[in-house]
C-alpha cells in the first residue's frame, strides 16, 4: 500500500464517510427544493394545482440535469426525479394539493418499519448501505463490533423517519399545505445532517478503542490471532 493511499484511508477513518454515501448536505437540500417550489407556486398562483405541479417537475428536471453534470450516481438522479413525478401524479389524480406529500409520508412510515426490521434481523440497514458503498459487501457482518455499532446507529435513522411521519401525519390530515412545506424543509437537510453526524458518532463510540474502524472489518478469528 502506497503512502498516499494509507493517508487517504486514515483520513477517511477519522472523518464522517456517511456524508458522501448518503448524499450529504447538497443531496438533502436538493431533495426538498421541488416541494418548496410546489407550495410557493401553488399559493402565489391562487391555488392553481397544475401550475404548482409543473413548477415542481421542472425544478426536479433541472436538478436531475445538474446531478448528471456533476456525474452523480444515476440511481440517485432517477430516484429523485421519480419521487417528484410520483407525488405529482398522485396529487393530479386526486385534485388535492396536500396529496403531493402523501407518497413521502407513506415512504417515511415504511422506511421506519424497514430500518427497525433490519436491526432485529441482524442486518442493520446502515451497515448494508455502507458495506456495499465501500466495496466490503457483507464482510462487516463477520465483525460483531461493527454489527453492534451499525445496529445502534440504524436506530437513529429509524427514529428520524418515524419523527417525520409523526409530524407530517396531522398536517396532512388537516390539509395544512404550508405546514407540510415547512416540515419538508426543517425535517429535510438540517435533520439529515444531524442524523449523519450522530450516526457516525455512535458508530465510533460503539467500537472498541483498538478496532481499526469501518474500513477494516474484523472477524473474531482474526482478532484472536492478532
Amino acid at each position: 500500500m502506497g503512502q498516499s493511499e494509507s493517508v487517504t484511508q486514515e483520513s477517511a477513518a477519522h472523518h464522517n464517510p456517511l456524508h458522501g454515501l448518503l448524499g450529504g448536505k447538497r443531496g438533502a437540500l436538493e431533495s426538498g427544493l421541488p416541494s418548496v417550489v410546489f407550495v410557493t407556486v401553488y399559493l402565489v398562483s391562487g391555488s392553481n394545482l397544475t401550475a404548482g405541479l409543473i413548477a415542481a417537475l421542472v425544478t426536479a428536471g433541472v436538478l436531475a440535469v445538474a446531478r448528471l453534470w456533476r456525474r452523480e450516481s444515476p440511481v440517485r438522479v432517477v430516484g429523485g426525479l421519480a419521487a417528484v413525478a410520483l407525488a405529482a401524479v398522485v396529487a393530479a389524480r386526486t385534485g388535492n394539493a396536500a396529496d403531493y406529500f402523501l407518497p413521502s409520508l407513506l415512504a417515511n412510515i415504511a422506511s421506519a418499519l424497514v430500518w427497525a426490521a433490519s436491526i432485529f434481523a441482524g442486518w442493520p440497514l446502515l451497515g448494508v448501505i455502507v458495506g456495499f458503498a465501500l466495496g466490503q459487501r457483507t464482510r462487516w457482518r463477520k465483525d460483531p463490533d461493527l454489527v453492534r455499532a451499525y445496529s445502534r446507529a440504524s436506530w437513529i435513522w429509524a427514529g428520524s423517519f418515524l419523527l417525520r411521519a409523526a409530524v407530517n401525519t396531522p398536517l396532512y390530515l388537516t390539509d395544512n399545505l404550508v405546514g407540510l412545506g415547512i416540515s419538508r424543509v426543517l425535517l429535510g437537510w438540517p435533520m439529515v445532517l444531524g442524523v449523519i453526524a450522530l450516526s457516525w458518532a455512535v458508530i465510533r463510540s460503539s467500537l472498541p478503542a483498538d478496532h481499526p474502524g469501518v474500513l477494516h472489518p474484523e472477524s473474531d478469528a482474526i482478532r484472536e490471532r492478532g
